[in-house]
């Protein structure tokens, strides 16, 4: 997904501009696409290595504790760590550049260090908590994020999904299979629906 045309621009056109609207009501997660071996530790993302790395970034930065500095059960807050992945999406040929990453790293208020372990730990540990005993892992955290989109039968990256249910996909550069009589790919119409949504359950 990091360096899938189609994310950037769902990214972009869609799922940013919605989140700015209304993060606070929404339960928001990015899951990637990835062929996972079940007899090696091997993940191979469509766009090349380069994509897993980015992949493996996006995903340590919305795993790592909040704040940094403390032992803190919470997770990035989802509004930096979507900056964050749209920073490296936006720019995707440069990753994995390490000048380029910890610009977008500072942008966002992402402790680069902390992200740089996690996405260079070599334990594949799919077990893992989070606990302070094993360090985040880069690997670990793709394989199973990609084995969750398997396991809903996303196959195209960008598949926007809300509550439980595909919205939308941008696949080929075109929006397809939107929601709303095809009016799915527009910001106003899922903030709407999220607000829907949000309004009937609390």
């Amino acid at each position: 997904m990091s360096k899938c045309p189609d994310a950037r621009a769902c990214l972009q056109k869609l799922v940013v501009p919605t989140m700015e609207r209304i993060s606070d009501k929404v339960d928001f997660g990015l899951s990637f696409i990835a062929s996972v071996s079940n007899k090696s530790t091997d993940v191979v993302c469509k766009h090349g290595p380069a994509e897993c790395i980015g992949d493996m970034l996006i995903l340590c930065a919305a795993n790592l504790p909040f704040p940094p500095e403390g032992r803190s059960t919470h997770r990035t807050p989802t509004i930096r760590s979507l900056g964050f992945a749209n920073c490296l999406i936006s720019s995707y040929e440069k990753i994995p550049e390490r000048s380029f990453v910890e610009q977008c790293a500072l942008e966002h208020g992402i402790d680069f260090d902390a992200l740089n372990e996690c996405a260079s730990q070599q334990d594949d540990d799919p077990g893992h908590d989070g606990g302070d005993k094993d360090p985040l892992s880069g690997i670990a955290l793709l394989r199973k994020s990609a084995l969750y989109s398997e396991a809903l039968g996303v196959t195209t990256s960008c598949t926007v999904r809300l509550n439980e249910h595909v919205w939308c996909v941008r696949d080929d550069g075109v929006w397809k299979d939107c929601a709303q009589g095809g009016r799915g790919s527009q910001v106003s119409v899922l903030v709407e629906e999220i607000e829907k949504i949000w309004k009937e359950r609390n």
